[in-house]
């Protein structure tokens, strides 16, 4: 079906002092990192409603009743959803079991992505793929779409490591998976990217 909606599920921990960006505490302070991820998330959930593709949750970590969550929700009208426990794997199959269908999942680090990637990639599932992706420069990567949650591709990864990427193509391989490949975009994660995001997003500098 072309015009089928494909839910986008953002992964949003909560901006709390202290507690959000710990490895950029050094560099910008604890509220200065928090403010950071405030920022960083309101752009993620601006650009998962603008691409109009489909419902859009924003799956929380650790309370969805956090003011910057409900806020963003009263603006957006997306639902909120609490993460369950475990790694990352399990709270991202979690979303993708929650979906009931196709989903794009993705995090709150990556200014770089658009509405225009995340059309890209449900155009990719539309198309009969099973999975979609757009690496991250890093070795992870900044967004997975699926038509149906897979757990080959979730559980028993080291994730936070430069090898992500590389094991998720290995197994999507293994799988007999059809897939499809975004351009590799990059997120803000260590010192070194501030620079960067100061160049191109001054906006959400801080």
């Amino acid at each position: 079906m072309p015009n089928a909606d494909i839910r986008i599920a953002v992964m949003a921990k909560a901006p709390v002092a202290g507690r959000a960006k710990t490895r950029l505490i050094p560099e910008l302070g604890a509220h200065g990192a928090a403010v950071l991820a405030a920022r960083l998330l309101e752009r993620a959930v601006e650009t998962a409603t603008s691409a109009a593709i489909g419902p859009v949750a924003l799956w929380t970590t650790p309370d969805p009743g956090h003011p910057a969550f409900c806020a963003l929700a009263a603006r957006h009208a997306m639902t909120l959803e609490t993460q369950p426990p475990g790694d990352l794997g399990a709270r991202m199959l979690a979303a993708m079991t929650a979906a009931r269908g196709p989903v794009i999942v993705i995090g709150a680090d990556c200014p770089a992505l658009t509405g225009d990637h995340l059309q890209h990639a449900a155009r990719a599932l539309r198309d009969g793929n099973d999975v979609v992706i757009a690496p991250a420069e890093d070795g992870g990567y900044v967004l997975i779409g699926v038509n149906r949650p897979l757990p080959d591709l979730m559980t028993g990864m080291t994730w936070s490591t430069p090898r992500v990427m590389a094991e998720t193509r290995a197994r999507i391989a293994r799988h007999g998976l059809r897939a499809h490949e975004l351009p590799a975009l990059w997120d803000v994660d260590t010192p070194a990217d501030l620079a960067r995001l100061e160049r191109e997003f001054p906006e959400l500098a801080i």
